[in-house]
């Protein structure tokens, strides 16, 4: 760089300091993430697409949800992609049935108001799932949540697998169990990683798990969805999240990250999700790959 391009810069970062009152926005922008293969997907995908536009990018992914959206808050993470229903009850405690398009707005509102920007959702909505396995006499005769309810009220022991956070969640187990009136052993409930989860299903060491709605391997195994017939589980739109500061500073983000919300949908997730998954490709093909073929 010539000296007159290092006077350049530096003037440039005294006047945005000034300007940011006290505050100097640099171009690089801290992509957050959580620990499940979905989010290491999007997470990939908006951090390679945000280098595409020229942006220096540092991704912070592998976190709890609660850990991610402190990092949101407190400036360490500029965005990430979070879920309507996880706002809507986990940080902001609405416990109301709410439509998806209300719990879209409700949260965007109450978010707002926090300094933290909803934008576009996307149509991906990867609500929480009961899936079981077939062949397994245990749940053969169980078709929705109701059905497992009452399994577990007869005081049969059907194993169930989850995530670390699932048992803890009000959207999760803890509200589950209270909609349906049933309670699970502490012995039958085996926190553990998804992906482990779906093994053990498989070979018959769990009965049934609590998956994601889009999660790849559940037609790649050929699992059985639980219907949730008393809906107690909120829409779980996956949708980008900014704080207003970057935003402000960087307003080109609402679009680029809205054009991927836009490509976003249960099918296009499943089958990325299945990618890694299944087909066992690195996070970093799979989100080259959607970048390429949607041709951003």
């Amino acid at each position: 760089m010539t000296a007159f391009g290092t006077l350049k810069k530096i003037a440039i970062s005294v006047l945005a300091l000034v300007l940011g009152g006290g505050v100097a926005l640099a171009d690089t922008i801290t992509v957050g993430g959580k620990n499940f293969t979905e989010q290491l997907i999007i997470a990939e995908i908006t951090s390679q697409l945000l280098a595409k536009k020229g942006y220096a990018v540092t991704k912070k992914d592998g976190m709890g949800t609660k850990i991610v959206r402190a990092a949101l808050e407190n400036g360490e993470v500029d965005v990430y992609w979070e879920y309507t229903g996880t706002s809507l009850i986990v940080f902001n405690k609405v416990t109301e049935r709410l439509s998806p398009e209300a719990t879209y707005e409700r949260v965007r509102q109450l978010d707002g108001e926090k300094g933290l920007i909803w934008l576009a959702p996307s149509r991906a909505n990867n609500t929480y799932a009961m899936t079981v396995r077939k062949g397994n006499p245990k749940t053969d005769g169980l078709k929705t949540v109701s059905d497992l309810a009452a399994a577990y009220k007869s005081g049969t022991s059907i194993v169930m697998g989850t995530t670390a956070e699932f048992p803890k969640r009000e959207d999760g187990l803890v509200g589950l169990q209270k909609t349906y009136g049933f309670e699970v052993a502490r012995a039958d409930v085996k926190p553990m990683d998804l992906g482990l989860a779906y093994k053990a299903l498989g070979n018959g060491d769990l009965d049934v798990i609590a998956s994601q709605a889009t999660d790849g391997l559940i037609a790649a195994m050929d699992l059985t969805v639980l219907s949730d017939d008393k809906g107690f589980f909120p829409n779980y739109a996956l949708t980008p999240v900014v704080r207003k500061q970057v935003l402000d500073a960087h307003p080109d983000l609402k679009p680029t990250l809205e054009a991927v919300s836009s490509r976003l949908d249960d099918a296009v997730m499943q089958k990325l999700n299945g990618e890694v998954e299944v087909e066992k490709k690195s996070v970093e093909q799979v989100a080259t790959g959607f970048l390429a073929g949607a041709q951003f």
